[in-house]
């Protein structure tokens, strides 16, 4: 579609039908908006993370099953927020259920090595090609070891991230995460920007920010920085600017760049890890870095992490010179629900079931040039998004053209017709699971389609 064919969306009846489909959904929730309150004795907020307040009001979940959730006011949902992607394998799928009780009943804490964690390292040895690994709890667990073992290596303190990137709420990276406009600085030269209060300044200054898909600015950062930078961590598709792909040849030179440099590349594969492909990024575009960082969906809904490595890049790990540690590593019931997701839940075969659902959720851009929408859709996988943007995002800044409006009702309108997807869809992409149905997906796109009919007219 030409650039300048797009219908002009009116903000002013976006905002006369987000008001209609908050007051729809607050009458659904009564139950929940009154719990929160309860909550908020003792919970900030009411919830347990400060990104779980996002507005109107936080979805109390009560169960999972399959495809579905409940929530505590006893709606029903199609499930495309997934825990932020964790859930690809649906919810409490017999086999991880199986799996977590069978364990339970041999103890679920020792703080020493069980056997199923070599099972759960040979998987992933095959599915990414590193031959060495380490296990925590979190997506922050991985890349904090990930930064420490950078520095570790090469001696040098600064580390280079992409602009936009989330990499967890550890001091070393929660710079530049969602910066505003007129604080991220110049785009040649982005500023170090910290998320959030209670970042020592001497963390930021240590981080330097490219944009994403641009190998030329990180090799620029590399030669105004002589001999300082220790990594470079990236994701290797950016997932919080819904589902950013990369250019074809921008990992590979990412790769070439750090090692000319004699610094290190790591993936962070948190979000992307078995969930682009059956080796995740790995796999899909045939790069591999030195270190790789997982969580999410390799730990079947139980707390997990997981960094993999180079004989090289994990030698001073090996050799007992620096210290990976953490008192619920390995955890056995982790291991054992990992052990099973990996090996027998999301099998080879099982990535089919994405693109099966894909060629249904792929009816969305049938729908944008019906309705002639200033927007874009990308899918990989589990992965995907809508973005309400002419041209598809290629990097964070783009998303400074992007109304916030749109897509906050966007998220109303599905959630309102039964389909829960993550907040925030202006950079949160969807995920979808095995388990999903035709029907699962066709309702996403119906319920598209009559939100850009509404739009649009």
């Amino acid at each position: 579609m030409p650039a300048n064919d797009h219908v002009e969306i009116d903000l002013d009846l976006v905002e006369e039908l987000t008001d209609k489909e908050t007051a729809a959904l607050d009458e659904k929730h009564r139950r929940s908006l009154s719990y929160r309150e309860e909550a908020k004795a003792h919970l900030p907020g009411g919830v347990s993370s400060s990104w779980q307040m996002w507005p109107p009001h936080p979805i109390y979940v009560s169960r999972g099953k399959g495809s579905r959730v409940w929530d505590i006011d006893g709606n029903e949902y199609v499930d495309y927020h997934n825990g932020y992607g964790v859930m690809v394998m649906g919810h409490a799928h017999p086999k991880i259920v199986e799996a977590v009780q069978r364990r339970v009943e041999l103890g679920t804490h020792f703080a020493q090595p069980t056997e199923d964690a070599l099972a759960c390292a040979e998987n992933l040895t095959e599915r990414f090609g590193l031959p060495y690994w380490r296990f925590g709890n979190s997506g922050t667990e991985a890349t904090l070891d990930a930064c420490r073992i950078m520095r570790a290596l090469t001696g040098r303190k600064k580390l280079l991230k992409i602009e936009g990137t989330y990499h967890g709420h550890h001091d070393s990276l929660m710079v530049s995460v969602f910066p505003k406009q007129e604080d991220a600085g110049p785009r040649d030269h982005p500023a170090a920007v910290p998320q959030t209060l209670g970042l020592p300044q001497e963390f930021v200054d240590l981080v330097i920010n490219v944009p994403f898909n641009d190998a030329d600015a990180a090799a620029e950062a590399f030669e105004e920085h002589p001999g300082e930078i220790a990594g470079m961590i990236v994701e290797p598709a950016m997932t919080n600017c819904g589902l950013v792909l990369p250019d074809p040849g921008y990992l590979e030179a990412l790769k070439d760049t750090c090692h000319r440099h004699e610094a290190v590349l790591a993936f962070d594969e948190v979000k992307t890890g078995a969930t682009l492909a059956w080796g995740g990024a790995v796999e899909a575009f045939g790069v591999t870095p030195d270190l790789l960082c997982l969580a999410k969906a390799i730990g079947a809904g139980l707390p997990c992490g997981a960094i993999g490595g180079t004989e090289e890049a994990m030698g001073q790990v090996i050799r007992g010179e620096l210290e990976q540690v953490g008192t619920f590593n390995g955890n056995p019931l982790t291991m054992a629900a990992m052990k099973v997701n990996l090996n027998e839940v999301l099998t080879k075969d099982a990535y089919a079931e994405f693109e099966r659902l894909n060629s249904i959720l792929a009816g969305s851009d049938a729908i944008i040039d019906k309705y002639r929408l200033p927007a874009s859709h990308k899918m990989l996988g589990a992965k995907g998004s809508i973005d309400w943007r002419a041209t598809p995002i290629h990097e964070y800044r783009d998303l400074w053209e992007i109304d916030d409006r749109v897509p906050q009702l966007a998220w109303l309108w599905q959630l309102n017709r039964g389909v829960f997807k993550s907040p925030g869809s202006k950079w949160e992409s969807w995920t979808t699971s095995i388990v999903m149905t035709d029907e699962d997906a066709q309702r996403y796109v119906d319920n598209f389609e009559e939100f850009a009919a509404a739009i649009a007219s």
